[in-house]
């Protein structure tokens, strides 16, 4: 195998693996709670490096902005499933379960805000990355202060 060929396939190994697959099913609870904790943190860490660079905290970086962004808006598609009935537990808010309504509105305006803040990180434009951090900053406090402990 030549040498291209090789780094391909290990490439194509490589990204085909980094991004989890959301579960269908968990085998007990507590994998659904640590599922949905590693997730919500990834994407936390992705959202709090773009938000370092549009405060100024950190060095502006528009690849970075914009692969981060992309990331976060990836990441917080995947947790939900992890929160189905007999999951209860973890940094969740007895609420997520007594209040399904509100806990979806609250998961889908997050999902909307991270995809807008993605959609102007691929303009490299820092300034509509400043614009649209506060709204999704504010749509996942949103869900933090109702829903986590």
């Amino acid at each position: 195998m030549s040498r291209s060929a090789l780094f391909a396939a290990c490439l194509g190994l490589l990204v085909s693996t980094a991004v989890p697959a959301q579960p269908t099913t968990f085998a007990t609870p507590k994998d659904a709670i640590k599922f949905r904790q590693s997730t919500l943190k990834e994407m936390q860490q992705n959202f709090k490096r773009v938000a370092d660079m549009a405060s100024g905290k950190a060095d502006f970086d528009a690849k970075l902005a914009e692969t981060s962004a992309a990331r976060a808006a990836e990441l917080i598609q995947l947790p939900w499933a992890a929160f189905g009935p007999g999951t209860e537990g973890g940094k969740a808010l007895p609420a997520v379960w007594s209040e399904p309504e509100k806990f979806k509105a609250a998961q889908l305006r997050g999902q909307e805000e991270v995809g807008k803040l993605a959609a102007a990180a691929r303009t490299g434009d820092l300034a509509a990355i400043k614009a649209a951090i506060g709204s999704a900053g504010a749509a996942c406090k949103n869900c933090h202060d109702s829903f986590r402990d």
